[in-house]
């Protein structure tokens, strides 16, 4: 049974995103035939004060936390503080641990966590290292404002960071954007586009809940709807620019946001744009029927941006069988499988009057939108479904060990070209 350690910060049971990710891969690595255990901090994500237990084992996984400081995340100290104290830590696994793990899969929190994986090839060079790139650090934190691009600190993080990378002996990354920016320094050969799953994965095109739709959209006959996290990797100009354009054709944009650009976009809606307006942001147990309002969902991402993060909410959308409207650039991973897969529009400050009378007209032909929930569902299930991505992991893996399939060899020449 080959022998698998994940590094993450957080964990089950925290409900955070990229945990559960990465809590899905270590359970659908165990089902396959894997020996896991996980090394995520004790601590809960959006409340510090909240610890776990040291050890348990769920769903044939182990969990062995490792005991953080109490330091704030959302402080630039504390999360450096964090990551230098998580990452220093599972280094040291690399002398403590036995027996050694076959493979270590690393993921992108805490920031630079691709920096165990210098010390892991040093001291355990048997060792296959992977790493999950979810976030591309340093240039993530140049583009957040955290670093000064090309200052003193962003230029000693490269140095340190590019050997790292190239230790590793597998670099998945999430999409091609992402891949291009990391072709500088990862060999092809050690590439692989692995992306994130929707946290939600309904057998069939979500029905849209009368009541839900009602309270949210009133009796407009298309309801596009923005879902989730609006910060500095986000852009929402050309959305409310094509809201404005679509005033007059019955069709309303509701926006279910938090970030710490979520008041610069209130402040930018004005008592005229009668067809925009705001609601709370939906709990975990209501996402569903949330998501299943609104025929059109919209993924923004900031040109900056392209290829440092690829927004997880275009999987939830397709899973849900709705098609996406992305705003941000054509080089995006998004924006290419938008076109690739026919599963929306992507919008520019360009294209704003064409846009708009696409879908003028997709509201007008109700088999079209019927037709497109059955498509955009299908591809998901076809290209990005967990049980498809977590396959191909295995596979992939197995492939740097050099031993048998535990389960059927997926057709990975799909997944590598997204």
């Amino acid at each position: 049974m080959p022998r698998a350690l994940i590094f993450y910060h957080y964990f089950y049971p925290d409900d955070v995103a990229s945990a559960t990710h990465f809590s899905d891969l270590a359970t659908g690595l165990a089902n396959r035939g894997w020996d896991v255990t996980a090394m995520p901090c004790n601590r809960g994500c959006r409340d510090e004060s909240r610890t776990y237990f040291a050890a348990e084992e769920w769903r044939g996984v182990r969990i062995r936390r490792v005991w953080r400081p109490q330091l704030r995340q959302a402080s630039s100290i504390g999360r450096v503080l964090n990551a230098a104290w998580m990452i220093a830590r599972w280094s040291m696994a690399a002398l403590t641990l036995r027996p050694a793990p076959d493979v270590v899969v690393v993921g992108t929190d805490p920031i630079l966590s691709v920096l165990v994986a210098r010390f892991w090839k040093f001291f355990r060079p048997e060792t296959r290292i992977v790493h999950w790139c979810f976030d591309l650090y340093p240039e993530a934190a140049v583009a957040d404002g955290f670093l000064k691009p090309g200052g003193l600190v962003h230029r000693i993080v490269n140095r340190l960071v590019r050997p790292a990378y190239r230790c590793c002996d597998l670099v998945a990354d999430i999409g091609s954007c992402m891949r291009h920016r990391l072709s500088a320094w990862v060999q092809p050969s050690k590439s692989i586009t692995l992306t994130p799953w929707a946290l939600a994965e309904p057998a069939r095109p979500l029905q849209s809940d009368p009541a839900e739709r009602a309270g949210l959209f009133g009796n407009a006959r298309l309801a596009l709807m923005y879902s989730g996290t609006l910060g500095r990797a986000h852009v929402y100009e050309d959305v409310l620019a094509l809201a404005r354009l679509l005033r007059e054709r019955d069709i309303k944009l509701v926006f279910s946001v938090r970030g710490n650009c979520a008041e610069k976009l209130e402040e930018a809606v004005s008592e005229s744009d009668s067809n925009i307006s705001f609601c709370p942001f939906a709990s975990a147990a209501s996402l569903e029927r949330r998501l299943s309002a609104a025929d059109v969902h919209i993924v923004t991402l900031h040109p900056d941006w392209t290829g440092l993060v690829v927004p997880s909410k275009f999987f939830g959308a397709i899973a849900a069988g709705r098609p996406v409207l992305f705003a941000g650039s054509r080089e995006s991973a998004i924006a290419q499988w938008i076109e690739r897969y026919q599963l929306g529009w992507v919008l520019t400050a360009d294209n704003l009057q064409a846009v708009a009378r696409e879908i003028t007209a997709y509201m007008n032909q109700p088999l079209e939108r019927a037709r497109m929930q059955q498509h955009c569902h299908q591809v998901y299930r076809r290209h990005f479904s967990k049980d498809h991505v977590l396959d191909a992991f295995d596979h992939r893996l197995r492939e740097l060990l050099d031993i048998g399939e535990a389960v059927p060899v997926v057709d990975l020449k799909e997944v590598g070209r997204i």
